[in-house]
């Protein structure tokens, strides 16, 4: 029987059922070095797996389209051993599962799950559709399968990610599973030279018929017939010499000189050459050569049969009896010795900052804010992120090691949204911080002083001092930074003094919150909300003025009446503007009181009168009253009444 190690192998049904799952049967596939096999059975993936582990297997891995050939004639075949089965979808747990609290990885082929038996990422993926991202709970992935597809179906079974399931509830349209054995080497099936049965017993507790590979370890029991029947045969695959693996057995088995070579080529793989005693012996094309079992013919080029897979050649040993696979610079060899796997050169921290693996490769990168020195250059250089013209900052630019940082110039803050723009301080807002004395006027940047009327601000540009001043805003350049074209905001001072009347009319100074330290004989200036307070007896108003109304020194004595005087002519015409702005505040509040009081009249005279016409009567009858009786019909009523005027 002619075979080949690269070709797809066929399947079989074990005879012994998995009690545990309650499943029929049970298929099995070898090829390579692997083994796998198909269950029936509703388990979750935890079950599942220790299924698989409980005869040194796992749940199987799909890490190439061969693989997944295997697998899908697997179940293909376990699948034809059902009669009648109903046209639904179903899932088969395979070895790819992502624990919790790992999240999705996009980047990567496999979306950061994992195989159960360990292994590098592959790339080969056949997901039914985009992975769910979650990190909360444990996912597994599964085979989709149309139950009711014949065996030859040419489509792979997609991948399904989902719950792992329970014992209890194993998961949404979960039918079985599948597992992988892995083994060091296989041996080739046993040549039957004439009428017999093979049965083979693999260490996964596997009994098959019929394998094209048979997995190391296995016992291998051999019964010939016709006329040799009750003799049995055993053989153990067992390892030969290094990768070379065989039975301990020479020539056919159960040869019959009745058959010759017409009985399954006397068991030979490639010729059978026939005695003239009915003996035969088998041998080997050109370019083979026989090996030790009298049966199996190999090149003897061992790399005629492409044994390197993937970008790994070929090499011949010497005397041309082995071979050696090579692989490219930037890969080596994976674990079967057959194929490249990349090499991660960023392990060995090649680069002075940040290592970006490749292919067969890799480059170097800089970290953010940092750039290289040149083309092709792979140190690395500081970014001077505050270069005039590229300054991310509104004001000043601090570059540092990798970053940088913006600040502000005085009265201003950094903003919290990106903190590179600058926000104008405003001094004046606070007035508990007793900045000026008197008025405060907030600029961009800084802020400025100014003085009620009657008052001169002071050499500090905080302070006022007795003068004669203009309630507009000083025209000077404000403390601290150039206001600029913006207009500032006029803020009054919660420290100016307000004079108050006694008992017996004279007035005294009463500070509100802060008083400013001012000469004791000074003046004392109104704040605008005092300009009218009622200083005086009933019925009189006190005229602003830029002075106190009468001020006494520590001896008690008045002062000189032309001093007084004389102040009282420095009054400014700003003061009497504004004294004109009250007044016709108050006659225009006091109109629109007349207006409304004899609109209110209006309306209860127009009220009385509609009152007066409902009461009016309706006809003539209404308009008349009866008059009483006459005294002398009363008297007629009662003869004995006495008149009016006489004794009783």
């Amino acid at each position: 029987m002619a075979t080949s190690a690269g070709l797809l192998l066929p399947l079989l049904l074990l005879g012994q059922p998995w009690a545990g799952a309650g499943a029929p049967g049970e298929a099995v596939v070898c090829a390579g070095n692997a083994c796998y096999t198909a269950h029936w059975g509703k388990l979750s993936a935890a079950e599942a797996q220790s299924h698989c582990s409980k005869n040194g297997g796992n749940l199987a891995t799909v890490k190439s389209e061969e693989e997944a050939w295997h697998i899908q004639r697997a179940l293909a075949q376990l699948l034809e051993l059902e009669e009648a089965l109903e046209a639904r979808m179903g899932k088969f747990w395979i070895g790819l599962q992502r624990e919790k609290g790992k999240c999705l990885d996009s980047s990567l082929p496999l979306k950061g799950f994992s195989w159960v038996g360990g292994g590098e990422d592959t790339l080969y993926t056949n997901w039914n559709r985009e992975v769910r991202s979650s990190c909360i709970s444990r996912r597994c992935v599964s085979l989709l399968l149309y139950l009711s597809l014949p065996s030859h179906a040419s489509h792979l079974p997609k991948w399904s990610e989902g719950p792992c399931g329970s014992p209890n509830s194993p998961g949404s349209n979960i039918e079985g599973f599948v597992c992988k054995f892995s083994f060091k080497g296989m041996c080739q099936p046993l040549a039957l030279g004439g009428p017999g049965r093979v049965e083979y017993r693999t260490p996964f507790q596997a009994t098959s018929s019929s394998l094209d590979t048979v997995p190391f370890a296995s016992v291998a029991n051999v019964a010939c017939g016709d006329g040799d029947e009750g003799r049995e045969h055993y053989f153990l695959c067992k390892e030969k010499a290094s990768d070379v693996f065989d039975w301990g057995s020479s020539g056919p088995l159960c040869v019959s000189p009745k058959y010759g070579c017409s009985f399954n080529n006397g068991g030979c793989q490639q010729d059978c050459f026939e005695g003239g005693d009915g003996s035969f012996r088998c041998g080997c094309r050109p370019g083979f050569r026989l090996l030790d079992d009298l049966v199996t013919c190999a090149s003897r080029n061992p790399c005629s049969s492409s044994p390197c897979k993937g970008a790994a050649t070929c090499v011949l040993g010497p005397h041309r009896k082995n071979y050696t696979c090579l692989c490219p610079q930037g890969y080596q060899l994976d674990s079967s010795q057959q194929d490249c796997v990349d090499v991660d050169e960023c392990q060995d921290s090649p680069c002075p900052q940040q290592c970006v693996n490749t292919p067969g490769g890799f480059h170097c990168e800089c970290w953010v804010g940092y750039e290289p020195r040149g083309p092709g250059e792979e140190a690395c250089q500081d970014v001077d992120e505050c270069a005039p013209g590229h300054s991310p900052c509104a004001q000043r630019c601090t570059n540092t090691d990798g970053s940088f940082y913006c600040s502000c110039k005085e009265g201003y803050v950094l903003a919290k949204e990106d903190g590179t723009q600058c926000l104008d301080v405003d001094e004046c807002e606070g007035l508990e911080h007793g900045l000026c004395e008197g008025l405060c006027l907030n600029t961009q940047g800084s802020f400025r002083c100014s003085c009620l009327p009657g008052w001169e601000l002071g050499p500090d540009g905080v302070s006022c001092t007795t003068g004669s001043t203009s309630l507009a805003p000083q025209t000077g350049p404000p403390q601290g930074e150039d206001m600029g074209d913006r207009e500032g905001n006029l803020v009054y001072s919660s420290t100016i003094s307000r004079p108050t009347r006694d008992s017996e009319g004279t007035s005294k100074e009463a500070s509100t919150m802060k008083s400013p330290s001012l000469p004791s004989e000074a003046p004392t200036t109104l704040t605008v909300p005092d300009m009218l307070a009622h200083s005086g007896p009933p019925g009189e108003w006190m005229e602003p003025s830029t002075h106190h109304p009468k001020a006494t020194t520590d001896g008690g004595e008045n002062m000189d009446e032309d001093s007084m005087s004389k102040q009282s002519d420095n009054g400014t015409d700003g003061q009497k503007l504004l004294l004109f702005y009250i007044l016709g505040t108050v006659v225009a509040i006091l109109l629109l009181l007349a207006l409304a009081l004899g609109l209110l009249v209006y309306r209860k005279r127009k009220a009385k009168r509609e009152e007066e016409k409902e009461k009016k009567p309706q006809n003539a009858a209404d308009s008349y009253s009866w008059a009483p009786e006459r005294a002398e019909n009363r008297a007629l009523e009662n003869q004995y009444s006495p008149t009016p005027g006489t004794d009783c």
